[in-house]
């Protein structure tokens, strides 16, 4: 199966551009209700993902961080927690699922790494289930289906 089916395209997908400040990268976050967000660079590749666990972390470590300071820092100086792999437009998709396993989306790039939108768990779960639904199960009679 073309894993271009369960894309969510980027012209639909929230992301934060790489020379960004913290307080653009939290701003967005905050305004879309977001838990994560994937960063593109200049070039429209996909860099890394950004997650609130990565900016809160980072404002414990600058205790006295104010408005001033979030401004003037790049979200490229922010430590990542977790690093959140892409996959290539052509992969498998046994290869998509077991990405998906450990990310609540996978951001998909093509053979250049340009960023093309990304794949969330909930999809593929979904899409899974309604697939388990057409299995007969051969212990529940006909009746009680």
């Amino acid at each position: 199966m073309n894993i271009l089916f369960f894309l969510i395209p980027k012209s639909q997908v929230c992301y934060g551009e790489a020379s960004w400040s913290l307080r653009q990268i939290a701003e967005k976050m905050v305004a879309y209700d977001l838990t994560a967000i994937p960063v593109l660079n200049h070039e429209g590749q996909y860099v890394f993902t950004i997650s609130e666990g990565d900016l809160f972390r980072f404002i414990k470590l600058k205790a006295n961080l104010n408005y001033k300071e979030a401004e003037s820092t790049p979200i490229s100086e922010l430590p990542h927690e977790r690093q959140v792999r892409s996959i290539r437009f052509d992969a498998e998709m046994k290869d998509l699922v077991l990405l998906a396993g450990s990310q609540n989306f996978v951001p998909v790039v093509d053979g250049q790494g340009v960023f093309m939108g990304i794949i969330t768990r909930q999809t593929i779960i979904r899409y899974l289930n309604d697939k388990i639904k057409d299995i007969p199960d051969p212990k529940i009679p006909d009746n009680l289906r």
